[in-house]
């Protein structure tokens, strides 16, 4: 094998490793009704376009819509009281995914499965940080986080803090 050849295949390996070992860096956690916290994800497995999303979307009914093909799978929409989700029941890990629409009207999609676990402690903790404007950074762990209130639950954005020296 020539080594251009080979250094292509290393490169598209490390690609593929780095996406599949990558954290999110958002979250979306929303309070429960029994006290407990939901938590969305940025990043998931079950992956739908936009068009798709937004095709599942009118579909949504309080007990559950249609069962719809899809390109994950068999779909059913709900309408809740937490919004819209899609459930995939053919998913692996991400079996639901929760539509949000920013102040545009353009669709975000949230993943009930993703990269970043953190203890029940921890979400507590980054929740109870949450302000309208933003709460105070705050280190949970490995993890700088930032939350904010919006009309879902509470936005939070991680990042690594760097090693000290």
């Amino acid at each position: 094998m020539d080594h251009s050849l080979r250094a292509v295949l290393f490169l598209a390996a490390l690609l593929v490793m780095t996406s599949v070992n990558a954290a999110d860096n958002v979250l979306l956690i929303q309070l429960q009704a029994g006290g407990g916290f939901r938590v969305w994800h940025t990043e998931g497995e079950s992956q739908l376009s936009d068009d798709e999303v937004m095709a599942l979307e009118v579909t949504a009914r309080p007990g559950g819509g249609e069962v719809t093909p899809t390109s994950a799978g068999p779909a059913r929409v709900h309408e809740t009281g937490d919004g819209v989700t899609i459930s995939l029941s053919e998913a692996k890990r991400d079996k639901e995914l929760l539509i949000d629409r920013d102040d545009c009207n353009h669709v975000r999609v949230w993943h009930s499965a993703g990269a970043t676990n953190l203890s029940d402690d921890q979400i507590a903790e980054i929740f109870m940080s949450a302000l309208p404007g933003g709460g105070k950074r705050i280190i949970v762990g490995d993890y700088y986080v930032k939350a904010f209130i919006t009309k879902l639950g509470a936005t939070v954005t991680l990042w690594p803090v760097p090693a000290r020296k």
